[in-house]
C-alpha cells in the first residue's frame, strides 16, 4: 500500500481527513478521531536510515498506535519497524513501500482507530 492508497482508504472507510499541524514540516500528517483529537496515525517521508535500514533514501511510513502484547511479534513482519519518533512501547512504524502486506496495513490501523478512540464517560458517583 502507498501512502496516497492509505490516505484515500483511511477517508473512505474512516472519514477521516490528513491535518498537517507541524509547518516546518508539510510532509508529515495525522489522522485524528473528531471527538477527542486523539492521532490513530501519523504518517511521515523519512530516510530509511532513520528506521535502521542502510541506505539515506527517502521513503513514506505510518505510525499506528499498537498493543504492547503484540508490538514485539509484529516487528519480525516484512515493514514493520519499532516506532520513529514515538514510544517504541505504544507504537509501531510500517514502511508504505510495499513490503507490508495491504492486510495487516489494515488491521494495524483498525486496530489504532479502536485504540485511540473516544470513550463514554462513566456515571458520576453519587
Amino acid at each position: 500500500m502507498t501512502r496516497a492508497e492509505l490516505e484515500q482508504f483511511i477517508l473512505d472507510n474512516y472519514g477521516v481527513k490528513l491535518d498537517f499541524p507541524w509547518v516546518g514540516f508539510p510532509e508529515y500528517g495525522v489522522f485524528r478521531h473528531g471527538g477527542n483529537r486523539k492521532w490513530f496515525a501519523l504518517v511521515m517521508e523519512i530516510t530509511r536510515d532513520k528506521l535502521g535500514l542502510k541506505d539515506a533514501e527517502k521513503i513514506n511510513v505510518v505510525n499506528f498506535k499498537c498493543d504492547p502484547v503484540l508490538n514485539g511479534s509484529l516487528r519480525n513482519l516484512p515493514g514493520i519497524f519499532p516506532a520513529y519518533h514515538m514510544n517504541k512501547e505504544n507504537w509501531i512504524t510500517v514502511a508504505l513501500d510495499g513490503s507490508a502486506s495491504d492486510d495487516v496495513i489494515k488491521m494495524l490501523l483498525e486496530m489504532s482507530y479502536n485504540d485511540t478512540m473516544p470513550r463514554p464517560r462513566g456515571k458520576k458517583r453519587a
